[in-house]
C-alpha cells in the first residue's frame, strides 16, 4: 500500500577495511574477502562545526626539516631498506614467517641504538624474558640502556613507556599484545587495530621511533587488518628459507625513503651480518665448465646481483614429464621451454627439465629468460656455454629478445666480478663496459648460434641448434 508512515531503513553495515557496505550483517566481506570486519555503521549525530586554530599554517619552507631526520641503526643494510636510519615519531612494520631472523635482527638493532647511548625498550610478547637474554648473549647485545619486558598487555606495556621514556620501542610482535578494552583475544583483528593504533599514537606524541614485527599469513601477506599497514609509515617485508643462509630486507611502503632498495643478510649461529656483497653466495665453483648452468644479473630493486642458473634435461618414461623449478618462476619458465621448442626446435617436449638457482637466490624478473632459455639448451645438448659470461634479456612467445632496464649497471656488477662476456639485447651495447665484449641478439636462435663463439670470438665447437 501506498501512503502511511514511510518505510523504516534497515541498519546499513560497513566493511572497516574497505568501506564496503550492506544492509545485513554478514562474517565476511563481499569486496576484500576479509572476516569479521563487518560491523553497523554509526548514524551521523550532527554536523561537524569549524573550530578555533591555535597554530596558524605557515609556508612550507619554513617549516623545519629537522624532525624528519633519520639516524642510522648501526646496521648498513637495514639503513639502506630505511632511507638512512630511523626517524623519531615513525612507526616501522616488520613482517616474516616464522624463524626468518626478524627478533634476531632488531634486537641487534636495539643493541647498536643503546651503544650509543640511546635508551630502548625491548617488549617481548612471544618469549620469555630469559630467552631474550640467552639470545642477546649469544649475538653480544648486552647493553646497559637496554630494557627488555615480557609483556602482553597493552595498557602495561603503555606503562613501560611512560616509565622509561625510551628512543626506541620494539614490539614483537603486535598480535600479541591484547587490550582489555576491547573483546576478543589477542591477535584478532578488533585487537591487532587498537594495539597498534594506541602505539602509533604514543610514538608521535613523544617523538619515538617504534618497530612493531608482524606475523604473516600462509599466503605471505601481513596478517590482521590491511588498514595497519596505512597507519604506520613504513612496511617492511623480511623474506629468506629457513634453510638457506640468505635474507632480504624490502621495504613495501615508506614514506622517508624509497622502496627500491633491498637489504641483503646472512644468518649464522652467532647472529645476523649484512652483507654489502652478496653476489659471490648466488655462484658455484666449478673446475670447469659444467653443461646446464648460465648467469645472469638481476636487479633487487637498485642493486644488481649476479646469479647462477642450473638447468638438468633428461628422458622421460612418463606420459607428463616433470617441470620442477627451485628459486624461479615456473611460469616462464614453461613459457622458455615452449619458446625453445617450438621456435627453436629443439625438441623439449617429451624430457624431463628441472631448473634451479645457487645459494638460495630468486628470479623473478623476465630479465633471467635468456639465462634459463641457454641453461637448458646447453642441458638438452650436454655442452657447456662458454665461461665468464653473462645473459640478460627477456624472452618473448615469438622467440624475440626483448630489451630490459639496468643493462649498465647489470654489466658493470658483471664485469667488476670477473665476467668478461655478455650476450644482450639489441640497442643496449652503448651502456656496456669497455672490459667486456658484448654480442647483441635479436632472438633466441640468434643467441643460440652466437654462444659457439668464445672470448674474442674463438669457436668453441658448441651445437645448440
Amino acid at each position: 500500500m501506498s501512503g502511511g508512515k514511510g518505510r523504516e531503513t534497515r541498519p546499513a553495515y560497513r566493511c572497516a577495511e574497505c568501506g564496503w557496505a550492506t544492509t545485513k550483517w554478514v562474517g565476511r566481506c563481499g569486496e576484500c574477502q576479509a572476516w569479521g570486519t563487518v560491523a553497523e555503521a554509526a548514524a551521523p549525530v550532527g554536523v561537524t562545526q569549524a573550530r578555533t586554530v591555535t597554530k596558524a599554517a605557515r609556508p612550507i619552507a619554513e617549516i623545519e626539516p629537522d624532525a624528519a631526520t633519520a639516524w642510522p641503526t648501526g646496521v648498513e643494510e637495514l639503513d639502506r631498506v630505511l632511507g638512512g636510519g630511523l626517524v623519531g615519531g615513525a612507526v616501522v612494520l616488520l613482517a616474516g614467517e616464522p624463524g626468518v631472523g626478524k627478533s634476531t635482527l632488531l634486537l641487534d638493532v636495539a643493541s647498536r641504538a643503546a651503544s650509543h647511548r640511546r635508551r630502548v625498550l625491548y617488549v617481548t610478547g612471544e618469549e620469555s624474558a630469559a630467552q631474550v637474554r640467552l639470545r642477546a648473549e649469544r649475538i653480544g647485545a648486552l647493553r646497559p640502556r637496554l630494557l627488555l619486558a615480557a609483556e602482553t598487555d597493552l595498557a602495561t606495556v603503555l606503562g613501560h613507556v611512560e616509565q622509561v621514556q625510551p628512543d626506541l620501542l620494539v614490539v614483537d610482535s603486535v598480535q600479541t599484545i591484547a587490550s582489555d578494552a576491547v573483546e576478543g583475544s589477542a591477535g584478532n583483528v578488533s585487537q591487532v587495530r587498537e594495539v597498534a593504533g594506541s602505539l602509533i599514537r604514543v610514538a608521535k606524541a613523544r617523538g619515538m621511533a617504534t618497530v612493531l614485527v608482524g606475523h604473516v599469513t600462509k599466503d605471505g601477506g601481513i596478517a590482521g587488518p590491511r588498514v595497519l599497514e596505512h597507519l604506520v609509515d613504513v612496511v617492511c617485508q623480511f623474506e629468506g628459507d629457513r634453510h638457506n643462509r640468505l635474507r632480504m630486507v624490502r621495504a613495501v611502503k615508506n614514506r622517508y625513503g624509497p622502496t627500491d632498495e633491498v637489504g641483503c643478510f646472512e644468518l649464522d649461529e652467532s647472529g645476523i651480518t649484512g652483507l654489502a656483497d652478496p653476489s659471490g653466495l648466488f655462484l658455484s665453483r666449478h673446475a670447469a665448465p659444467v653443461p646446464g648452468t648460465a648467469v645472469t644479473v638481476t636487479l633487487e630493486g637498485r642493486r644488481p646481483l649476479v646469479t647462477e642458473v642450473q638447468a638438468l634435461v633428461a628422458p622421460s618414461a612418463a606420459a607428463n614429464p616433470r617441470r620442477t623449478t627451485s628459486g624461479l618462476d615456473g611460469n616462464r619458465v614453461a613459457m622458455v621451454l615452449a619458446v625453445l621448442d617450438r621456435r627453436c626446435r629443439m625438441g623439449l617436449h617429451g624430457a624431463d627439465a628441472y631448473t634451479a638457482t645457487v645459494g638460495g637466490g630468486r628470479l623473478t624478473e623476465p630479465a633471467a629468460d635468456l639465462a634459463v632459455a641457454l641453461a637448458l639448451a646447453s642441458a638438452a645438448a650436454d655442452v657447456p656455454l662458454p665461461p665468464r659470461t653473462v645473459y640478460i634479456g627477456e624472452v618473448g612467445l615469438a622467440g624475440e629478445v626483448r630489451p630490459v632496464g639496468g643493462v649498465g649497471r647489470r654489466l658493470a656488477e658483471a664485469s667488476r666480478l670477473g665476467f668478461t662476456t655478455a650476450y644482450v639485447p639489441e640497442g643496449t651495447n652503448d651502456v656496456a663496459p669497455d672490459t667486456m665484449i658484448v654480442h647483441e641478439v635479436a632472438d633466441l636462435a640468434t643467441a643460440l648460434g652466437r654462444s659457439r663463439e668464445g672470448e674474442g670470438g674463438q669457436p668453441q665447437g658448441l651445437r645448440l641448434l
